[in-house]
């Protein structure tokens, strides 16, 4: 489908190739196969570029084409986004017009389907493109899209209403669809007035046997009565029809149904079947039976009101309608009927019919030809009887619906009662029988007697039976029904010889010459001989029915039978019901009269009196003979006056009729008679008269009214009337004529100036009708004088009533032809805007004065109406000002602002340059009044741009309206140079107004033209350019115009310039950034700074960059342009360039915040933020600096960074002081802080502030700041009420401290390195805060998401170059330790739940440590050349702070060397038994089970391999002697292991008073171990003992303090790890020590596998030792044993203090976190843990574990399996762990709990009842991973 220009003949490639390019890159040209290209006829226009094929096929054909190249692209965008529903209606709608086009394309399709086709093809493009959110298509009648240049504003504005409209209701059509309301078709059923019932017969299931006759038809079930002619079906005994060749073609269509039956409360289907055969089925013998008989046989009977009503439709459903049969012989069929009715249900018996239904809009012509698939010629038409609601004029009709109704014979002779058998047939008055005047049914042939159903042996049947008799005209009056009886019998032979036995008749013409009224008739059934019964002159003479009997004086009485000449009166009687339809008989004497007037001339006055009582349907019927009679009637009384008003009432009454909807079809009748049949040439003068005179008598109201109601024909007459006049008479009376029409209007005038209230409703009525005389009036008299009378006509409405008829009466002058006329308009056009004026500035009416306005501008706006510049100068003067005034003063839902807007937008399109020049002469002298007009204009304008009155989708008007408006724009501003630049007139605010309504109209979204599709772009493009370009140069021009007078838009016209120079349209950038120069310079001359300036672009460009503006492009352009200007300027050179520098950074930093703005990644937000917020304050923008603290602040509380936020506000509070300074508005930037003072503001702030930090479990700073503002509350506001609430709080903040868990969070390192990071993270290392309970793992995932495409780093230490300048991303994460800085007034040893906020908040530094080995390896002891090589991390900003993480300003490294090592280790276990102990001392309830496995870990023999190993390494002769600069520390060293011994003693008398019988053998155990120990010990380093105050502590502090170890041990699983690791985090220094604290050699947390990848380890650290021993002594057995018990009973009575925020549903510590003792292996491994169950884990067997360090374990204390860091599990209820079978390889997680905390031991085997055997002797030196002491 894409099109290709054929190449030259030198420039073909080849055979067979093509050169050109695609429509989707024109940019490319290429060659192109032949098979590929389709040659079309096409015109090319322009070149390059620029250039347009317009392919000359139909428009339709290329609308359908770029209509399915949009759609197609976003359709791909559609599959690609997943809108799968979408995507398949776009799909749908595609499909739909691919194959249309090619329909169309085809050529074949009928003129009548084209058009359809088309519709469709248009009415499909526009839905499609409304729930695609394209713009909407308007288009004219015929389809075809509007060219707004060659429309007007208001025919534009107008389309765009019902393209909307259109659309809207397809909209609804596709929603109801869904719920099954078809829209469209109730709209079309409300649109027709008659509708017809499409019935097709499937299928008559009935065991009948004999031929049948199958009728169908409408039936009323609450009047009990049939509404429609029967559809006949002849069925033969076969059971097909009979008419084999209708066989599935028996269709009928029930007509002239209307809104009444519609509104019937039930309608039914009814089919009765009436048998044709013998009189019983029973009798065999069929030779000897009498056949042909009808005979009933049953009903089918369906209720159709949902169909009629339109709530069924669905035209292929068959429908079953079940058959009841006849009960006995005297069971009639409209019984039957009424029961089954009645019924709830028929017992058919699989009988019955098979039917399709569909209810059709329209007559039966409409219905022909819309659904001609339905109906065509040879479908049966069953026509309503009756006439139909709306009667057509070309409706002939003369039918006479004759019912058999009932009857009542006697016996007779016969036994029984006699089988009668109507027969009916039409004679005239001479015997001879009509021929085919009887129709029995729709789709059957008509007959010439029709033979009535027979019950057999039934004295009184009731038949129902309708047949139609349809006779020609002229026979009716001479022709009668004639009724015969007859008996019938079964017997064939008996039936030959039966007679008739009596007669009835009926004339169809009355005597006075009407016809048979409708009804029932009661006849007179005669006897007589046969003979004389077939005799019509022997009956016709006498009376047909009772009634005509009483009138000639008969008693119809007394059973004796009367005797009427030859014939006798039977006691028998015979009831009928007739119904005439005519549209040439009538049942009305009245109307006869009239018509018959010259018969009778006395009774005249009589009969034209009577007329307007006849029914309307009679009238219409004779509407030309009416006419007829009248105008004779007045013609031929000319000389007198007598029947004047009687027939100007009469014809008022006529056209008032034809007004009805009933008979609105007639008006063209009415018309044809006045062109071709009326022939009254005086009528006018009569007419005239008559009318002037009820004019003139006011009073009588009702008449007047009436003829007011009947003018446009009153006057067609009369002007019809003076035609012929003058066409006899050859323009005879011309001045009477003129001078009657004359007096008429001022009688008129005068009525209408009269202020009675009376004729008001007259006077309306005049307003209304007067203007439809104008057409026809203009033809006879001259169109001037006309207009004057017109225009005194209006102005005679008295003022103040009658405003909205009024201005109704002038659209509908306007619609005349007399406005068209030039000389016409000039005459009404000053009259109409005056009154507009008038009325629109009372806001009266508006609607009304809208559409009059339109319509004026429309007219004018015509090419065939003569000249108008005139007249659109006097709209411009006279209502301009007032329209605009009108559209300010209206709101945006105002339903009539879209036309406000677009009269207003007309009236300026229509404008010439002429008129925009005298516009302001029309002001005069009154210069304010100029001022005041464009300063409306400019703010009417501005708002209209800003908050667009039209839906956006309506590109084309809001088009056409920018090309207006920028016109006037331009012309204003012409005005604005020559009246108000020089420096007398200069008028500031109008200028300022000017340049805001220019920037604003730049800056629409709707000329955003980057924002289109490429095709909408180009449209725009090639038909109105780019008018941002336009508009931004007249900007510049005007700007650099203002000379002298620029400084006074300094600063305010900042932010405007700088919104257009944000549009990207490169050469209006250029054009436009140097006035920002301009700037500069102009405030540089006047005070020797740009400040103003230079603040105000900082401020504005923040506002416009957040909003979208701007981007790279931008920041380089000003960069290089301003820089050039500064550079040249003398002054401006150094300061300039600071400034632009200044700007260009801020534009980084912005952009980037923008960028990341919409990021998922909130933490990438608040980095931008921050950066920006550094930026303000490095550049002292306070107001700016505030703004981004609450976006950063908001940031926090999205992701409930409580602290984070605190620490933000805190920064606002900062700012302010504690005084009564009033507060500048940039301070209060939140609504819901109310104050009016700084000291005001910032105790709001603290409230906050300290709200904020309580829920961040950050009390020890809401308390520092509690204290302040208590200082405030208690000494300078004096306001105890919140001091005490204060103090409350601060209260339970000190409490907390000491109660309530903390969870500690983890410190990670972070570096990302690499160019693909933004820059404000590129080749930086920053330090992040973990979440409570993150592991590194789901940090480092975390981390990971937001980059999915950095790579992992796998190694700890810095990268190098090649990294960090790669274009990939590359991230480095490991745990760093924070290093504790204790404040000062610590300064003697306090409580650890005190201390553990310090180890993990307000810390700025941070350690990450690692092993390295130095020297050979010594397999006996490790210790002696383990170093460990510590890199020191220092954050510009102490943590938690504003961010959760911040960047590492210095980073430096140093070496530990094994001794100091080993006094870091000693001093730490060292801490952890004294901190255990005092936790003991505090707390006595404290569980036991921590202190005997800590203690067992220390002094049990068989792991006692801590200090032992420092021994070996240092304490030798060798050592001594190679390092004798390590005495010092050699010393402390001992000092420590001293030490160890006095803590021990204490937590080993604790033990002793809190053990239980079950574990008093371990304990024994224990005491002798110790015993060994102690004496080795004070042997070697000497005694020391405790100070007393451990007593004191003892007995002084309350029980109140947090238990350290809040579970019963049971909940968690036991780790190995060093106890080291337990109280690394203990305080710096303890008398003795030199308060240098080192970090720890062990690890403090079983180290993961994907940490183990960062560090760089030995070679051979995978050759772990592997210990093969397993102890089970005696006291461990009976320790485990009581260990069980403890726990149980524990975990059921320890009350938890837990903290809020804990989750039980915290996430699993990592594999790499686990322990795993195997089989006989026992080392740490890595395998995944199980998922957390409720009950507690078991506990594992204790292993003696001895590991090689050269396994280079993780030594960062944040990456261990601190206690701390982990909330304990919930308490277990009820469920008790099973210890009893404990498998070898269980994996467990490791504990955590509140600092400071003793690390559990692996538990030791189960008890057995044998004694312990000695501790074996190792062989080789053990390594305790629980004591850190070597041997």
């Amino acid at each position: 489908m894409t099109r290709w220009v054929p190449t030259k003949r030198e420039e073909k490639y080849g055979v067979g190739w093509y050169r050109g390019y695609t429509l989707r890159k024109k940019s490319k040209k290429g060659i192109f196969p032949a098979s590929y290209i389709q040659l079309k006829e096409a015109i090319v226009e322009g070149k390059g570029q620029h250039e347009t094929v317009i392919p000359s096929e139909l428009p339709l054909i290329q609308e359908v084409t770029t209509t399915l190249r949009e759609w197609s692209t976003i359709w791909r965008q559609l599959y690609v986004q997943d809108n799968r529903e979408m995507f398949h209606n776009v799909r749908h709608m595609i499909y739909n017009l691919i194959e249309w086009r090619s329909q169309i394309l085809s050529g074949t399709l009928p003129q009548d389907e084209l058009k359809e086709l088309k519709k469709k093809v248009t009415a499909k493009i526009d839905y499609g493109n409304r729930i695609l959110d394209l713009d909407l298509v308007v288009r004219d009648e015929d389809g075809n899209i509007l060219d707004p240049e060659q429309t007007s504003t208001i025919s534009l504005f107008r389309a765009h209403e019902i393209a909307s409209k259109q659309v809207e209701e397809r909209l609804l059509e596709e929603k109801s669809q869904k719920q099954n309301l078809d829209i469209s078709r109730q709209a079309k059923f409300a649109a027709t007035p008659s509708f017809a019932l499409f019935v097709n017969l499937k299928n008559v299931v009935c065991k009948i046997g004999e031929d049948a006759e199958v009728l169908m038809s409408l039936y009323d079930p609450l009047e009990s009565r049939f509404i429609s002619e029967n559809y006949l079906v002849r069925w033969s005994s076969s059971g097909l029809p009979k008419d084999i060749d209708r066989l599935h073609n028996l269709r009928a269509v029930f007509t002239d149904l209307g809104s009444k039956d519609l509104k019937r409360e039930k309608i039914s289907f009814v089919c009765q079947i009436v048998r044709v055969g013998r009189m019983e089925l029973r009798d065999n013998n069929t030779r000897k039976l009498t056949s042909g008989l009808r005979r009933p046989f049953g009903v089918a009977v369906m209720d159709v009101t949902d169909i009629i009503n339109g709530k069924v439709d669905d035209e292929d459903k068959q429908h079953f309608i079940p058959f009841q049969s006849v009960a006995g012989e005297n069971d009639f069929l409209q019984t039957v009927i009424n029961k089954v009715i009645a019924a709830k249900e028929v017992n058919h018996k699989g009988q019955g019919l098979w039917v399709t239904l569909k209810l059709l809009p329209g007559d039966i012509h409409q219905i022909r030809k819309e659904f001609p698939h339905l109906v065509d010629r040879s479908t049966a038409v069953a026509r309503k009887m009756g006439f139909p609601e709306i009667i057509m004029p070309g409706d002939v009709r003369n039918d006479i619906y004759v019912t058999l109704v009932q009857g009542d014979f006697d016996k007779g002779s016969k036994t029984t009662a006699k089988n009668v058998e109507v027969t009916v047939s039409v004679y005239d008055e001479d015997g001879k029988r009509l021929e085919n005047v009887i129709f029995p049914g729709a789709g059957d042939e008509a007959l010439s007697e029709y033979k009535s159903v027979i019950y057999y042996q039934v004295k009184q049947p009731r038949w129902f039976e309708t047949m139609k008799v349809a006779i020609p005209i002229e026979d009716v009056n001479r022709s009668h029904l004639r009724f015969t009886f007859r008996h019938r019998s079964s017997q064939d032979s008996k039936d030959k010889s039966e007679k008739i036995f009596a007669l009835a008749f009926v004339k169809l013409m009355r005597y006075d010459g009407t016809t048979l009224r409708d009804g029932e008739h009661d006849l007179i059934v005669y006897k007589a001989e046969v003979k004389k019964l077939e005799d019509s002159s022997t009956y016709l003479s006498l009376p047909s029915t009772k009634i005509e009997l009483e009138e000639k004086g008969h008693s119809t009485a007394g059973k004796s039978m009367q005797n009427l000449g030859s014939c006798t009166i039977s006691k028998d009687s015979f009831q009928i019901s007739t119904l005439v339809c005519s549209t040439k008989l009538t049942q009305n004497v009245d109307l006869l009269g009239l018509l018959k007037w010259r018969s009778n001339t006395s009774l005249l006055q009589q009969n034209l009196r009577q007329l307007m009582k006849v029914d309307g349907g009679e009238v219409v019927k004779f509407l030309q003979d009416t006419l007829d009679a009248l105008f004779n009637i007045m013609m031929e009384n000319s000389e007198s006056e007598t029947f004047d008003t009687l027939v100007f009432d009469a014809l008022v009454f006529i056209i008032g009729l034809i007004a009805d909807r009933k008979f609105q079809h007639f008006n063209p009748v009415l018309e044809t008679y006045i062109k071709k049949h009326f022939s009254a040439t005086l009528a006018y003068t009569k007419l005239t008269k008559v009318l002037r005179t009820y004019v003139d008598n006011a009073g009588v109201t009702d008449q007047l009214f009436k003829a007011m109601k009947s003018l446009e024909y009153i006057f067609k007459f009369i002007v019809r009337s003076r035609i012929l006049f003058n066409q006899l008479y050859e323009n005879k009376g011309e001045a009477d004529f003129r001078e009657s029409l004359l007096q008429l209007f001022k009688s008129i005038n005068e009525m209408m100036s009269s202020v009675s209230d009376q004729t008001v409703i007259v006077k309306g009525a005049a307003l209304k009708y007067l203007p439809t005389i104008v057409n026809d009036v203009k033809l006879v008299f001259d169109p001037k004088e006309l207009s004057k009378l017109f225009t005194d006509f209006i102005l005679n409405v008295p003022v103040g009533r009658l405003t909205i008829q009024k201005l109704y009466c002038l659209i509908e002058i306007v619609h005349s032809d007399l406005f068209t006329q030039h000389d016409c308009r000039e005459i009404l056009l000053p009259m109409m805007t005056d009154q507009l004026k008038y009325h629109l500035e009372r806001q009266e009416d508006l609607e009304a004065c809208c559409q009059l306005l339109s319509n004026i501008l429309e007219v004018l706006y015509r090419k065939d109406v003569g000249p108008t510049q005139r007249h659109v100068q006097i709209i411009m003067e006279k209502l301009l000002r007032t329209v605009n005034r009108t559209v300010i003063s209206m709101g945006r839902d105002s339903e009539l602002i879209g036309n406000f807007v677009a009269s207003m937008t007309a009236i300026l399109r229509q404008m010439e340059d002429y008129h925009y020049a005298h516009l302001i002469k029309t002001f005069g002298k009154m210069r304010s009044d100029v001022v005041d007009f464009l300063m409306e204009t400019f703010i009417m304008f501005k708002n209209l741009i800003g908050k667009n009155v039209y839906p956006s989708d309506w590109v084309i008007m809001n088009m056409m309206q920018n090309k207006v408006f920028l016109r006037a724009i331009n012309q204003y501003a012409d005005m604005l140079n020559k009246k108000f630049l020089d420096q007398a007139n200069f008028e500031l605010q109008l200028w300022n107004n000017y340049f805001h309504l220019a920037v604003a109209f730049l800056t629409q979204e709707s000329l955003q033209l980057e924002n289109f599709s490429s095709a909408k772009r180009g449209k725009i493009l090639n038909k109105y350019g780019d008018m941002r370009r336009q508009i931004g140069f007249e900007i510049r021009d005007m700007w650099y115009n203002l000379g002298q007078h620029k400084i006074k838009f300094i600063p305010e016209m900042v932010g405007p310039m700088l919104e257009m120079t944000l549009i990207p349209e490169t050469e209006l950038r250029k054009a436009t950034i140097p006035i920002f120069f301009d700037m500069m310079q102009c405030e540089f001359h006047s005070t020797r700074s740009f400040q103003m300036f230079e603040n105000e672009i900082i401020t504005k460009l923040d506002h416009e960059v957040e909003g979208g503006r701007g981007d790279e492009q931008y920041k380089v352009l000003f960069e290089k342009i301003l820089l050039e200007h500064c550079r040249k300027h003398k002054y401006l050179a150094k300061t300039g360039e600071t400034f632009v520098k200044l700007v260009v950074r801020l534009m980084e930093r912005l952009l980037d915040y923008r960028t990341i703005m919409h990021d998922e990644n909130k933490e990438n937000r608040m980095s931008c933020t921050v950066n920006v917020l550094n930026f303000y304050k490095e550049i002292e923008r306070e107001e700016m600096y505030i703004r981004y603290l609450y976006k950063l602040c908001d940031l926090h509380k999205e992701c409930d960074n409580y602290t984070e936020a605190a620490y933000t506000l805190l920064l606002h509070a900062k700012l302010l002081k504690w005084s009564e300074e009033p507060c500048a508005a940039h301070l209060t930037q939140r609504d819901g802080y109310q104050a009016a003072t700084q000291g005001q503001l910032k105790d709001q702030l603290y409230q906050e502030i300290i709200h904020y930090f309580d829920k961040g479990k950050m009390w020890e700073e809401a308390i520092a700041l509690g204290k302040e503002l208590a200082e405030q509350y208690e000494n300078e506001m004096f306001d105890y009420e919140q001091l005490s609430e204060l103090l409350k709080k601060q209260a339970q903040f000190y409490e907390n401290i000491v109660k309530v868990i903390r969870p500690k969070p983890d410190y990670f390192a972070v570096g990302y390195y690499g160019q693909g990071f933004p820059t404000f993270l590129r080749n930086k290392v920053f330090i992040y805060r973990g979440k409570e309970y993150e592991r590194r793992e789901d940090f480092e995932a975390r981390l990971l998401t937001q980059f999915p495409n950095a790579e992992k780093m796998k190694t700890t230490s810095p990268p190098g170059e090649d990294i960090k300048n790669s274009p990939g991303q590359y991230i480095q994460c490991f745990t760093v330790k924070p290093k504790l800085d204790l404040p000062s007034k610590f300064h003697k040893p306090v409580s650890e739940q005190i201390l553990s906020f310090y180890r993990v908040n307000e810390v700025q530094r941070f350690e990450y440590s690692r092993p390295i080995r130095k020297g050979e390896k010594n397999p006996d002891n490790e210790f002696a050349n383990m170093w460990i090589e510590r890199t020191i991390y220092m954050t510009g900003y102490k943590l938690p702070g504003i961010l959760r993480w911040f960047e590492v300003k210095s980073v430096f490294m140093v070496e530990i060397s094994p001794l100091e090592n080993a006094i870091e280790t000693m001093q730490l276990t060292n801490d952890k038994i004294n901190n255990m102990v005092q936790q003991h001392l505090n707390d006595p309830d404290l569980p036991i089970n921590p202190l005997s496995m800590l203690l067992n870990g220390i002094v049990d023999p068989a792991v006692m391999g801590g200090f032992t190993n420092y021994e070996k390494a240092f304490f030798t002769e060798k050592y001594i002697h190679d390092h004798p600069e390590d005495h010092e520390k050699i010393e402390k060293l001992k000092d420590l292991i001293a030490w160890q011994i006095p803590f021990l003693t204490e937590g080993i008398r604790i033990h002793g008073e809190k053990v239980t019988e079950a574990l008093r053998p371990f304990h024994e155990r224990l005491e002798a171990c110790f015993k060994q120990l102690k004496e080795k010990v004070e042997k070697q380093y000497g005694v020391r003992s405790l100070p007393s105050t451990v007593d004191d502590r003892r007995g002084s502090r309350p029980r109140s303090m947090v238990r350290s170890f809040t579970m019963p041990s049971s909940s968690r699983p036991l780790s190995i790890a060093s106890v080291s690791s337990i109280s690394s985090d203990s305080t710096p220094s303890r008398p003795g020590s030199d308060g240098f604290v080192l970090e720890p050699l062990l690890p403090k947390k079983m180290h993961s596998r994907s940490q183990d990848k960062l560090d760089k380890d030995d070679p051979d650290k995978d050759k772990k030792e592997k210990k093969k021993e397993k102890r089970n002594s005696k006291h461990q057995e009976i320790f485990e044993k009581e260990f069980k018990s403890t726990d149980i009973s524990l975990q059921q009575s320890e009350a938890v203090i837990l903290s809020e925020t804990i989750s039980p549903l915290r996430p699993q510590r990592p594999k790499s976190q686990v322990i795993n003792v195997m089989g006989s292996e026992k080392r740490f491994s890595v395998s995944p843990s199980p998922p957390s169950q409720p009950i507690p884990p078991p506990i594992t067997p204790r292993a003696k574990l001895s590991f090689s360090l050269q396994s280079s374990l993780e030594l960062n204390g944040m990456n261990s399996l601190e206690m701390a860091d982990i909330p304990p599990p919930l308490p277990v209820k009820g469920s008790v762990a099973d210890y009893g079978c404990l498998m070898e390889s269980q994996e467990s997680v490791s504990p955590a709990t509140s600092p400071p905390v003793p690390q559990r031991q692996l538990p030791p085997p189960l008890p057995s009842k044998t004694p312990p055997p000695p501790p074996p002797k190792t062989t080789r030196k053990q390594t305790s991973v629980d004591s850190g002491i070597v041997q």
